[in-house]
């Protein structure tokens, strides 16, 4: 009994200690960031997460080797009604336009997160979203919702060829964030994504627009008990976007009356 219970501590000690070998090997520094801000731990796919930032000495709030915080950040930057607004799964030549339109017309900086295959195809769309002073965010490659169940060489394929697709399209524009598709991030896919200089991105509000639920249940989800300086969600590509881009026009005026102001998704300490 005794020589059992030595040999599965040792064991698991063994398994520890390979994870944060590997860990410490993906988490390779690219490019130089400053300090965390939130954090939580991983997420199944959908599950609507927690805007609470992790408590300091957590695995949530530890960075990589290049700075960037491991913790997928759900808080806008700023200290009081500050909102962040993710635009997701673009670019898209009909739906892309009119959201950039809208943003425009209320004077608003969004974050897209692009697939990468998409950038590729639709190069101008990308140069366009720069050009207007929104940030981009990495989406992956290809959208696979099932990547938190992929082995570690194909999470890191999806998160580095993606980040390169969207580089190539807009050369020189900064890739700052990486959002998991659905929200599926692993431990792995956060370090891969810090490692190469981008902020594991979640949200806080989503209204599911994807799922075109009717313009009243979108503005409803959005208008409704916001939280701290919030990240909400929402979509140019993936189908017809004619909701979303409706919810913009009441949205983004209806924050604007309550005081909010416009920013980015956190990426450092306040």
């Amino acid at each position: 009994m005794g020589i059992t219970s030595i040999s599965v501590r040792r064991g698991r000690r063994a398994g520890s200690a390979a994870t944060a070998a590997v860990l410490g090997i993906l988490a390779v520094s690219v490019t130089p960031a400053l300090a965390a801000t939130d954090g939580s731990a991983d997420k199944p796919a959908g599950e609507k997460p927690s805007d609470s930032a992790a408590p300091a000495g957590s695995p949530a709030a530890a960075r990589s080797a290049s700075g960037i915080p491991l913790g997928i950040s759900r808080l806008a930057q700023g200290t009081g009604r500050d909102v962040a607004i993710t635009i997701d799964d673009g670019p898209d030549p009909r739906w892309t336009p009119q959201v950039l339109q809208v943003l425009r017309k209320n004077h608003v900086k969004a974050t897209f997160c692009m697939i990468g295959t998409k950038a590729q195809k639709y190069p101008e769309l990308v140069r366009e979203v720069a050009a207007d002073g929104h940030r981009l965010c990495n989406h992956s490659v290809d959208h696979d919702v099932t990547m938190d169940h992929k082995p570690v060489a194909f999470q890191k394929q999806q998160i580095l060829q993606g980040k390169a697709m969207i580089e190539k399209a807009a050369p020189g524009v900064p890739v700052g964030y990486y959002r998991a598709p659905g929200g599926a991030f692993t431990p792995d896919s956060r370090a891969i994504a810090a490692g190469s200089g981008m902020r594991p991105l979640g949200w806080s509000v989503d209204p599911k627009d994807w799922s075109r639920p009717g313009l009243p249940a979108i503005i409803s989800a959005v208008e409704e008990k916001l939280p701290q300086r919030p990240t909400v969600l929402f979509h140019d590509g993936g189908g017809d976007r004619s909701e979303t881009v409706a919810a913009l026009k009441e949205y983004l005026p209806w924050l604007t009356s309550q005081g909010y102001r416009f920013t980015f998704p956190a990426r450092t300490t306040p």
